[in-house]
């Protein structure tokens, strides 16, 4: 389903064909510093996790991650989507972009087009955005968007680091920096 078009770009659900592509966006440096290692290691993990996390998200809240593609030769730049996180409150945006497409303006225009979207179609009041503080360019982009600071927000993250204990799977607390804009 198309949920937005810009003039260079096509924002749509994803889906199970889309695996390879989160495969390769979800293993790139960036990603992975700030977003976070998803223990994405095969293109069967990321079909697992588009039917997990973001196709079973359309289903029960109506929003998720969106494919970000380019209009015209429909080449998958990154992602842009609204999240509902169990540690927050109001609907969150997230985005992403392979790293080859980064500073081109996707992130801003999708990210616009998903916030009209969100007002406009989903009639939401409210979308929040967290990023950690040392992402300079996503808090640009932020402020860009209309959206404020906030305050400090918990996010306890998963590692697969070994610890003392011998166990495989560790949680550590990092704060994350909470923006919002409201309609």
């Amino acid at each position: 389903m198309v949920v937005a078009e810009t003039e260079r770009l096509i924002i749509r659900y994803l889906t199970v064909d889309d695996s390879l592509f989160i495969f390769k966006l979800y293993n790139t440096e960036p990603f992975i510093a700030f977003v976070g290692d998803k223990n994405i290691k095969s293109v069967e993990d990321a079909k697992k996790y588009l039917i997990e996390v973001p196709i079973r998200m359309y289903a029960q809240e109506g929003v998720g991650l969106y494919l970000v593609e380019s209009k015209n030769e429909h080449i998958p730049l990154g992602i842009c989507g609204l999240i509902k996180r169990d540690n927050l409150d109001d609907i969150d945006i997230g985005y992403g972009f392979l790293p080859e497409f980064c500073g081109l303006g996707y992130a801003y225009e999708s990210a616009r087009a998903v916030l009209d979207y969100a007002k406009q179609t989903l009639n939401l009041k409210r979308v929040v955005a967290i990023t950690t503080s040392d992402n300079m360019s996503c808090i640009r982009l932020l402020s860009k968007l209309g959206l404020v600071y906030i305050g400090i927000q918990d996010e306890l993250l998963k590692s697969n680091v070994i610890s003392n204990d011998d166990s495989a799977e560790n949680t550590c607390q990092r704060y994350m920096m909470l923006y919002a804009i409201n309609f």
